[in-house]
């Protein structure tokens, strides 16, 4: 049975027709209440921007050769897209496995449990990406970004929001409430969003807690897309991603087999 459950974690898993039909079910409901869920995803990094980025910004002068709002930008663009995948993957998830039974419904027809698991995988990322996308636009208009540089950061800003949807499609697997969702959150994505070179360079931070920062896969992220954007090193910058695919790798095969054997109890 344990060397059963290796297998599992190191499988590929299944994303097919089944899959990408889970996901179109969600985006069809996301156009029927688009405005307050871009609201919700858009409006909060944006007023972030204002109040951090130029507002506590203005008091300072050079952060490693660049202003602050330069410094803070791709922080707030890898913050998006942890928190929105994240929260659609505990809260989104929980409702539909638990209140709705809207997998044991989606199970009544061809479509499987690892093509469910896929398929709102893939939905909690995309919503992730959309996060991003929006504070991208605002961003543009107020000439923060190089068009170029943005592209090359896009696919890793996606990668990170596939990271945290299977985060917290783990976290779902495990809740009981939804009062569970108050530990991750308090205990790992709030610390993470603190201390992982989104506001100031990590440089500051004590030895210990530095070596803690680099436990934590936003720090990855925050670094490849900062070093693409300022002309980082790109040995570095390589080594972040890699990072990120290797954590991502890990957090879906483990979703996967979570949340494979909750739904065929």
């Amino acid at each position: 049975m344990n060397s059963m459950k290796v297998k599992e974690l190191f499988a590929i898993p299944k994303f097919n027709d089944g899959a990408l039909k889970v996901w179109q079910r969600n985006f069809l409901y996301f156009k029927k209440t688009w405005l307050v869920s871009l609201f919700w995803i858009v409006l909060e990094p944006v007023i972030y921007l204002g109040a951090i980025g130029f507002g506590l910004g203005a008091f300072v002068n050079n952060m490693g050769g660049m202003s602050y709002i330069e410094f803070f930008f791709p922080a707030l663009l890898c913050t998006t897209a942890m928190l929105v995948a994240f929260f659609e993957g505990t809260y989104g998830n929980y409702t539909k496995l638990t209140h709705q039974r809207t997998y044991a419904t989606i199970m009544l027809t061809r479509v499987g449990p690892e093509e469910i698991v896929a398929g709102e995988l893939l939905w909690a990322a995309s919503k992730g990406f959309f996060g991003v996308l929006g504070v991208t636009v605002v961003a543009i208009f107020f000439g923060l970004i190089d068009t170029p540089k943005i592209l090359l950061a896009l696919p890793v800003l996606f990668l990170l929001s596939c990271l945290f949807s299977c985060i917290g499609m783990i976290f779902t697997s495990i809740a009981r409430n939804y009062d569970s969702f108050i530990y991750s959150t308090s205990g790992l994505i709030v610390p993470m969003s603190l201390l992982s070179g989104t506001y100031f360079p990590l440089e500051q931070l004590p030895t210990t807690l530095r070596y803690v920062a680099y436990l934590f896969p936003l720090t990855h992220a925050v670094g490849a897309v900062r070093g693409i954007l300022h002309d980082g090193n790109p040995l570095w910058i390589s080594v972040h991603i890699l990072v990120l695919l290797l954590a991502t790798w890990i957090c879906m095969n483990i979703s996967f087999v979570r949340i494979r054997h909750k739904l065929l109890k």
